[in-house]
């Protein structure tokens, strides 16, 4: 898998950059970013691990998401790290979260797939045969290492620039340090002028 294969840039010029978030569906923190993303009209990237989908709540969660308008990932049944699973084992991975996902929300468009932890393996090529973008990590904000608030904002800052995909975490652990940051900085570049748009060259 080569940089040149992924999807890395968001659409645009200028001061525009892509949202996206990781791991969910999250009751709680996720549904506290669709409220800033409705709040401010940005579009945003989930990438939907399946066993989420069906913990409790998770399929009205990602209806809300899908309902406002924001874009699903493919991201695993389960963030196993398929680096060096076969192409018969991935696919079958992937067909049966995307399965997990029309379940819950019907017949929508998973247009990405995100490897985790970014081990791709043989992933992108069988995303790109089921359909679905390969979709890079972009700028990470190492939501993961750590929840101090001031640190996230200083890594978001870090990470919104020109033509960047930036990657945050919606799930996974607790993530209301996030959130907040996010809610902090993204209304931040809007007053600055910027702009969020999907990934994509």
């Amino acid at each position: 898998m080569t940089d040149a294969s992924q999807v890395t840039t968001a659409r645009g010029t200028g001061r525009v950059a892509a949202l996206t978030f990781d791991d969910g569906p999250n009751p709680g923190e996720t549904d506290d970013l669709l409220d800033l993303l409705a709040e401010t009209r940005i579009t945003a990237v989930f990438c939907v691990i399946g066993a989420n989908v069906r913990a409790p709540g998770g399929a009205d969660v990602l209806r809300r998401t899908v309902a406002e308008g924001h874009v699903l990932a493919n991201h695993t049944t389960s963030y196993a790290d398929m680096g060096d699973w076969a192409a018969d084992r991935v696919r079958a991975d992937l067909v049966e979260n995307l399965r997990i996902i029309h379940d819950a929300v019907g017949d929508v468009p998973v247009p990405y797939f995100r490897a985790p932890n970014g081990s791709w393996g043989r992933t992108a090529g069988v995303a790109a045969a089921l359909g679905m973008r390969p979709l890079g990590l972009g700028n990470v904000i190492h939501d993961w290492e750590t929840q101090d608030e001031e640190t996230l904002v200083a890594n978001l800052r870090a990470a919104i620039v020109p033509g960047a995909v930036v990657l945050a975490h919606d799930g996974g652990g607790e993530r209301w340090s996030t959130v907040r940051a996010v809610r902090r900085v993204v209304r931040e570049r809007l007053a600055e002028g910027w702009s969020f748009t999907l990934p994509g060259q």
